[in-house]
């Protein structure tokens, strides 16, 4: 198929009958967007032949790029010899199987056991139900309230929208009742004329404020992200995660951390909880074990709650039609081989993050970006239009969004987050690469300045 010249149809079906997530739909269907037709290693091309150079590794999940052959290999052979059946009714199948040891092996001792998913959204909703039967099987049924961060993001279910906590998400829907926000330790946006570790610590400690609050014997569980990654790149300060891990340890509160974007490399270690020496009791996955490839998400459970869940009787009245789904968890063992077998994981961390975070250190003294924030392979830059005051550059994002979409024009595929610019580059960029992302990043705020007179 010509795919340019269809383009121009394509997207006129796509305005007609396509319903995106996260889309004004009155807009989408007046203006449309881009349609994507191919991508190989770290670029993907739009129907108008458009190349872009993917700085979000897809949906912070594409971590190995687009080329990895062994992993379609993977699905293609699994799709020939089973490309389906459940986990239900005492029935597995051997990727699922294998798929689960080889996590268990890339985790930290106290993992010994996975239930699987088909997204970050489905896990967490899973850890609900994990919650609150661990604690059913003690006797313990009134610990069911969840604490969870504003700005956070958990996924887009009911549930998984509740345990966010995104203004815009909780606007739009009756969330459960039993979840409850504390505040971000987002430095620049809530404590910029605090010492950064002495706002991580008091950040934290609404944590345990909260818990008194709700009462001890109520409060079950605190899930949150190592990194905020869709709330902006919220790096926390080096005293914020020490806080809540002995808070979570003193108060008989479960940890929750939440892998979604973090996980299998993103941060310099194979997970976020790793880099900030976090224990959590379940730990979400989801994106990038499988590289993008195929849809699935799961949860790590550790001993602690296994064994409760292992020694008492009754079913766990849990579970999705393509939980474990063959092809897709032969899609997760073709990837994790790729990252153990080609060490991909401590090449990044090694060598090419430290250029990426160096090289975007440079816009520190650029007149619009007001902070340069980032761990390992993702960053974010927050835009204004005054250092001094940190004054937005413009209303409602719209600086952002205008620099965004240069960047876009320009051949660099970066996202907008509020004020910020945020990007998370594949791992298996090279240095050159990185330069050339940086530099079109750079176009991009010298054309957005200049926009706006600055």
């Amino acid at each position: 198929m010509n795919m340019q010249a269809n383009s121009g149809n394509l997207k006129q079906l796509d305005k007609s009958h396509h319903l995106h997530p996260f889309t004004d739909f009155k807009d989408y269907a007046q203006h449309g967007g881009r349609v994507f037709s191919r991508a190989e290693h770290i670029y993907i091309y739009d129907s108008n032949g458009h190349r872009m150079l993917d700085g979000m590794s897809g949906l912070w999940c594409c971590n190995l790029g687009y080329s990895q052959q062994s992993i379609i290999d993977a699905v293609t052979e699994q799709m020939q010899q089973l490309p389906y059946y459940n986990n239900f009714f005492q029935c597995s199948n051997q990727p699922a199987i294998e798929l689960a040891k080889a996590l268990v092996e890339v985790t930290e001792d106290r993992f010994n056991h996975v239930f699987f998913t088909n997204s970050g959204s489905e896990a967490n909703d899973t850890n609900l139900r994990l919650v609150t039967r661990y604690y059913q099987l003690q006797g313990r049924p009134e610990k069911k309230l969840i604490i969870s961060r504003k700005n956070a993001y958990h996924g887009s279910t009911i549930a998984a929208a509740s345990l966010g906590g995104m203004s815009g998400m909780h606007e739009q829907i009756n969330g459960l009742d039993y979840v409850h926000h504390i505040e971000q330790p987002h430095w620049f946006e809530v404590g910029p004329d605090e010492d950064p570790d002495v706002f991580g610590v008091r950040v934290a400690r609404q944590l345990e404020e909260k818990i008194d609050e709700l009462g001890e014997s109520n409060v079950a569980a605190f899930i949150a992200e190592p990194v905020q990654g869709a709330g902006g790149v919220i790096i926390p300060p080096d005293s914020y995660w020490p806080e809540i891990q002995r808070i979570c340890d003193q108060r008989d509160i479960l940890l929750i951390a939440d892998e979604v974007i973090c996980g299998f490399g993103r941060t310099g270690k194979w997970f976020g909880s790793e880099t900030y020496g976090i224990k959590p009791d379940l730990m979400t996955f989801a994106k990038a074990v499988t590289n993008g490839y195929q849809p699935l998400g799961g949860v790590m459970v550790s001993d602690k709650i296994a064994d409760v869940l292992l020694a008492h009787g009754g079913e766990f009245t849990h579970g999705l039609t393509y939980s474990g789904h063959p092809a897709a968890t032969a899609a997760g063992l073709a990837t994790l081989k790729i990252l153990q077998e080609g060490n991909i994981i401590a090449d990044a961390a090694t060598n090419v993050a430290p250029h990426f975070q160096a090289r975007l250190r440079e816009f520190e003294s650029h007149p619009i970006v007001g902070q340069v924030r980032g761990r390992g392979m993702f960053a974010a830059l927050e835009l204004v239009s005054d250092k001094s005051s940190r004054e937005k550059l413009a209303p409602e994002s719209a600086g952002a969004v205008f620099c965004r979409n240069t960047a876009n024009d320009i051949g660099l595929m970066v996202r907008q987050t509020g004020n910020a610019m945020i990007m998370a580059p594949p791992l298996i960029c090279d240095t050159g690469e990185i330069d050339a992302l940086v530099d079109m990043l750079g176009q991009a705020l010298d054309k957005t300045a200049k926009h706006y007179g600055i």
